[in-house]
């Protein structure tokens, strides 16, 4: 059984910074890619950032030069770090595990941005 689990999210202050984690289990991460989405209240989800099963990333332009993605594939996890956090930030962000046609989903943590 695939198993996502994102953590780190909550409440900032803008200008502030948060560090989600997604750890995986069940399947063989470092042949995935991750990527991490958000969905806003009333928006669609859209792609934040993304990593390849090497190091190859790329990321929104929204939050280009804000955010980091890593991987670690030891510890079958993807981080997103992110830094001079917006009120437009505030969403739920998704992390997912993607390989050929398949893909899994987690279960999305909350980031709430204040200003």
């Amino acid at each position: 059984q695939v198993v996502l689990v994102e953590s780190g999210g909550g409440l900032a202050q803008a200008g502030g910074s948060l560090r989600l984690s997604c750890a995986t289990s069940g399947l063989p991460f470092g042949s995935y890619a991750m990527d991490w989405y958000r969905q806003a209240p009333g928006k669609e989800r859209e792609l934040v950032a993304s990593i390849g099963s090497g190091t190859s990333t790329a990321y929104a332009d929204s939050v280009k030069g804000r955010v980091t993605i890593s991987r670690d594939n030891a510890k079958k996890t993807v981080y997103l770090q992110m830094n001079s956090l917006k009120p437009e930030d505030t969403a739920i962000y998704y992390c997912k595990a993607r390989s050929g046609r398949l893909e899994y989903w987690g279960q999305g943590t909350q980031v709430t941005v204040s200003s």
